[in-house]
């Protein structure tokens, strides 16, 4: 972890006044000490979040809880809330709303009527370069365009293998459609679990496919970054998944069959090259060391993982848009108002980030 134990630090209460009173009594501070930064980490403007963290409710029918359900309803709640930006995971919501589906120009007039942009999405980024293919991402563009957005992408690694030659192939790929978006204006991005930063398979002896079974120490995704053209081709960390990923690979076995450890440090990959990450997945967890992911998700501030150090060391303060996600956060029947409750609360912490 980047200079902090495991528990609540108090390098990291000083690099967030979310909820003060409470994380200020109890670390023992004194009110001023928790307002010891020099600026906002997240500018009011680039304060996101990904609506995958309120499917329950985007795709909800009209029922009687109480709570929004839709894309009007829940979109003006997330605007009263504070936030500015909006990562989509589906177009889609619930028929009966409006006795069909909603349009892409319908969501677009929902998002200005609340002062809400359009910043990026889960779509479909195809797995092949075919003239089918090319014709499916173009329709993937022109809906980007009528929301509004800057950037496109996709919720899955560009490949879920671990051979050097699917990557190859991978970057290929990519640089095509990044082109295509970039003709639009629009960033292709790339967004990334913990199997993406685990070590390439690119050496040592073959197995009975013809596949290397040993690695150089190169981790996959740090391989396709070098490779692909930074003109076309952006990423969006999503820095749980980068912090399970130190947790679960911190060795490889060398070409010549010496197991070396090897630490990932997410905030390094990033400030290497900060501006080819112009997204984020700001994603809280609560460090457990006897789980296989290391990690279990809570809402922002909630957990261990140093956002103050982390924003705060990145570079090109103010050029990221972090996006507030916890796949976990629905409720479901007994709870239905969990999602918007931890969306607030993670809005919060997120607003009082300084450094």
């Amino acid at each position: 972890m980047n200079d902090t134990s495991h528990g609540l630090s108090r390098r990291r209460v000083l690099g967030t006044i979310a909820g003060a009173a409470g994380a200020v009594a109890a670390a023992g501070l004194a009110p001023s000490a928790a307002f010891a930064g020099n600026g906002v980490l997240v500018p009011t403007g680039k304060r996101g979040i990904i609506l995958y963290s309120v499917r329950d409710r985007i795709g909800a029918a009209p029922d009687a809880t109480g709570v929004p359900y839709g894309f009007e309803r829940v979109l003006a709640r997330l605007a009263e809330i504070g936030y500015k930006e909006v990562e989509f995971a589906g177009y889609t919501q619930h028929t009966s709303i409006l006795g069909r589906q909603i349009t892409p120009a319908e969501i677009r007039q929902i998002l200005d009527d609340n002062g809400l942009r359009a910043n990026g999405s889960h779509a479909s980024v195809p797995s092949t370069v075919t003239p089918d293919t090319i014709a499916a991402f173009e329709q993937t563009l022109d809906t980007a365009e009528i929301l509004g957005m800057t950037h496109i992408g996709t919720g899955n690694d560009p490949t879920g293998s671990n051979y050097k030659a699917d990557w190859d192939a991978a970057v290929d790929r990519w640089n095509t459609f990044g082109e295509m978006a970039a003709a639009r204006g629009l960033k292709l991005y790339t967004h990334n679990h913990d199997a993406a930063y685990d070590f390439l398979r690119d050496s040592g002896p073959l197995d009975a496919q013809g596949r290397p079974t040993r690695s150089s120490g190169v981790r996959k995704l740090e391989y396709f970054i070098a490779r692909t053209n930074p003109e076309w081709v952006w990423f969006e960390m999503d820095i749980y998944w980068a912090h399970v990923a130190q947790h679960r690979f911190r060795s490889y076995t060398d070409p010549d069959g010496v197991t070396r450890t090897s630490i990932f440090d997410p905030l390094a990959v990033v400030a290497g090259q900060t501006k080819r990450f112009p997204l984020f997945h700001a994603k809280d967890g609560t460090y457990n060391p006897a789980s296989a992911a290391g990690y279990e998700m809570v809402p922002l501030g909630q957990g261990d993982i140093d956002y103050g150090t982390f924003f705060a060391n990145m570079g090109a303060k103010g050029y990221h848009n972090p996006m507030w996600e916890q796949d976990n956060a629905p409720g479901g029947a007994a709870d239905p108002g969990r999602s918007l409750r931890y969306a607030e609360v993670s809005y919060r912490h997120m607003s009082g980030l300084r450094g």
